[in-house]
């Protein structure tokens, strides 16, 4: 059974760090490119980072860039999301997912990915 499971959220003041992981089963991920996103309440998904599998490059978000690190370990099969200097806005649910490609796709877009894992609440809150 192929399934993406995200753990690590919770409950962090501002200026705290989490690190979110997305651990693949049923198959692997060094030949898929995986993407975090979160959605908050009432606003769209958006895509927050994306690793690709073919040259390991990444993409951030604007919002998230110099604060959040997308890495992957490969024994692991699993992805991780590493979250510091948080701040009240990035409170959201996190999903990971995989559009069964090689490459990040432009703007990684949630429409692009096709298989999700079931979310991780992250809450930034003093």
């Amino acid at each position: 059974q192929v399934q993406l499971v995200e753990s690590g959220g919770g409950l962090v003041q501002p200026g705290g760090s989490l690190r979110l992981s997305c651990t693949a089963s049923g198959f692997r991920l060094d030949f898929y490119a995986i993407g975090w996103f979160r959605q908050a309440p009432g606003k769209e998904r958006e895509g927050v980072s994306c690793f690709s599998s073919k040259d390991g490059s990444t993409y951030y978000a604007d919002s998230v860039k110099g604060r959040f690190t997308i890495s992957r370990d490969y024994d692991e099969n699993t992805v991780y999301l590493q979250m510091n200097s948080l701040k009240s806005e990035d409170t959201a649910v996190y999903y990971c997912a995989t559009d069964w490609g090689e490459w990040c796709p432009e703007g990684t877009l949630a429409a692009d990915f096709s298989s999700w894992g079931q979310g991780t609440q992250v809450t930034v809150s003093s």
